[in-house]
């Protein structure tokens, strides 16, 4: 049950200006003093030093981010109706982006819906909770009786990021993967008439990278005769999005075995359709640097290479190593690509900021002797609302190689 304890937080200057500004996030050194300690979940009070009211969020005192702010500027009860009018809102704004053969969307983006450290993804009847703070766990069953008020799904599943997991003392025995309403089973979407599916208890993020969907639509429509090198595939999205688009040949290539099983029954899934049918299909499980490099001293080449990777930057000190290994994948990726042939290179990386992601492509293509014409550079999926700086995580370019 949530906590009715609330805390008197007072700001920092600095803090109090990011927060006038409705950054949602207050950090420890933020934290000019508080009238209490607290536990996690516990209500936070912002106050600048005149005593002025700032805000509320929820609080965690173990955390770099001490406070997520859930309503700035007026004060309002933090409730079950609160945060069930906070999730309806955000489903209604949903409804008019999508095609209407898409069955699996967010239904809130986190600090960007004002519920920070909270993402809920739709997969058909399956709802998938993922949170991201310890503070959200004392709130979980308003969360989800305001889901089933609002969305009514079948099935509603939870998911814990890793410093939840490794903190059990404030999980009060919930579990990574649990199904807070019906099962957990493994189920079968629709996004953009492709069929597809998602285990929302093993699989990536929630179970699938519903943000890269508008990317993906734009591989299609450049895919056309073309043999297609799809890296970091995953469970084969961009794969049978290009084979739907006309590509002769998709090669799938992903370290996990049951990430290409899955998109090999993926592309089952599809088989009535007769350019997906019709494509050439090659799955590969193994290392992407190292079969890059194979195919490059085999001579083997591709007339679109699409590199995807896992974030390389889960933290600040990973930065540099991750601008490394993305400059090696771009020299890799263009090593296998035709002249004339469609780059496409995304990186998923908040601490990766869209300048220096797209300067690490340009300058690594210029050092392995390639020239790129950019087609368009572009961001999260519209259903993937941004509106702070740190919520860009997603960039990925679209670039023909010159011949």
């Amino acid at each position: 049950m949530p906590s009715e304890k609330r805390i008197a937080i007072y700001l920092s200057p600095q803090a109090e200006r990011a927060t006038r500004k409705r950054h949602p996030w207050v950090f420890r050194k933020g934290v000019a003093s508080q009238s209490t300690e607290g536990s996690p979940g516990d209500l936070a009070v912002l106050f600048n030093r005149k005593r002025e009211f700032l805000g509320i969020g929820l609080y965690d005192p173990d955390e770099l981010i001490r406070v997520r702010v859930l309503q700035f500027g007026k004060q309002m009860p933090v409730n079950g109706a609160f945060l069930e009018s906070r999730l309806r809102k955000a489903a209604e704004q949903r409804l008019g982006l999508l095609h209407r053969d898409t069955n699996a969307y967010r239904v809130v983006n986190g600090e960007n819906d004002l519920l920070p450290g909270l993402i809920i993804d739709r997969y058909a009847e399956t709802v998938v909770i993922k949170i991201y703070t310890p503070a959200w766990i004392p709130h979980l069953r308003d969360i989800v009786n305001g889901l089933d008020n609002v969305m009514s799904p079948e099935n509603i599943v939870l998911r814990l990021s890793n410093n939840i997991q490794s903190r059990p003392e404030y999980a009060h025995g919930l579990t990574n993967g649990m199904a807070l309403k019906g099962s957990g089973d493994t189920v079968i979407f629709r996004e953009n008439g492709i069929l597809f599916e998602a285990d929302p208890v093993n699989g990536q993020k929630t179970g699938f990278f519903l943000d890269q969907r508008d990317n993906r639509s734009r591989a299609e429509a450049l895919a056309e005769g073309k043999t297609v090198l799809n890296v970091f595939s995953y469970t084969g999205g961009f794969s049978i999005y290009a084979a739907r688009g006309g590509a002769t040949s998709v090669t799938s290539l992903d370290i996990s075995k049951p990430a290409i099983e899955a998109a090999k029954r993926n592309f089952e899934l599809n088989k009535l359709n007769d350019k997906i049918a019709s494509a050439e299909k090659e799955f590969i499980a193994a290392d992407a640097f190292e079969t890059l490099s194979g195919m490059y001293k085999a001579g083997r080449t591709f007339d679109m290479v699409i590199i995807d990777p896992p974030s390389f930057a889960k933290k600040q000190a990973d930065v540099q190593n991750a601008l490394s290994a993305y400059a090696r994948l771009v020299k890799m990726g263009l090593n296998v690509l035709n002249p004339g042939g469609t780059f496409i290179m995304a990186s998923c990386s908040s601490r990766i900021s869209p300048e220096m992601f797209f300067s690490t492509v340009s300058r690594a293509a210029s050092e392995a002797g390639r020239r790129l014409n950019e087609i368009e550079k572009t961001a999260h999926a519209l259903d993937h609302p941004v509106k702070f700086e740190e919520g860009r995580y997603l960039k990925c370019l679209f670039a023909i190689r010159e011949k």
